[in-house]
């Protein structure tokens, strides 16, 4: 199966989709996977686990960068621990660069928030379609220097999410 991913609107079913009020930027994007049977969380577990070393490149830079400007150094995407089973985890615990704050078989809402933005990221499944998944994430900017930020940070956002997906997902399949 190739996958199809198309950028959508963040499914109104979905928990996230609460948090779009006065959000500074959102997006979303859908496709359907092979592997039916996996949870949110381990759909979420599965991508960071395999993302690209051109992300993690990036993602040092940013941590260089930005800690001179006093924000937080986040690590990895992929920093989870890889001994933790999925029925360990709790609404608080940190999964990676962000800590848990919402948790169903159907989606799940991580959230990472620093003094210029709070950032959230759901990995939702369909109820109606087991096989249809939508990645969301919403911001809210804090201050000048959250949309600074933004302004550097949304176009690698847009690169860096579907290459995320399709990589996993071509590895998943």
């Amino acid at each position: 199966m190739t996958l199809h991913l198309e950028k959508s609107d963040i499914p109104t079913a979905s928990v996230i989709y609460k948090a779009l009020a006065d959000c500074y930027f959102s997006d979303c994007y859908a496709f359907h996977t092979e592997q039916k049977a996996r949870k949110s969380l381990q759909i979420w577990l599965d991508h960071v686990s395999k993302t690209p070393a051109w992300v993690n490149f990036l993602m040092a830079c940013r941590n260089n960068i930005v800690s001179t400007m006093g924000l937080k150094n986040l690590g990895h995407l992929g920093a989870v621990d890889v001994n933790k089973s999925i029925d360990d985890y709790k609404v608080g615990d940190r999964v990676g660069i962000f800590t848990l704050h919402f948790l169903s078989e159907n989606e799940i809402i991580l959230v990472d928030s620093d003094k210029h933005l709070t950032v959230k990221v759901s990995v939702y499944k369909a109820c109606n379609e087991a096989d249809a998944i939508a990645i969301s994430t919403v911001v809210h900017v804090h201050n000048f220097l959250g949309k600074l930020y933004m302004l550097l940070v949304k176009p690698m956002h847009q690169l860096i999410v579907p290459s995320s997906i399709r990589n996993a997902e071509s590895i998943q399949n």
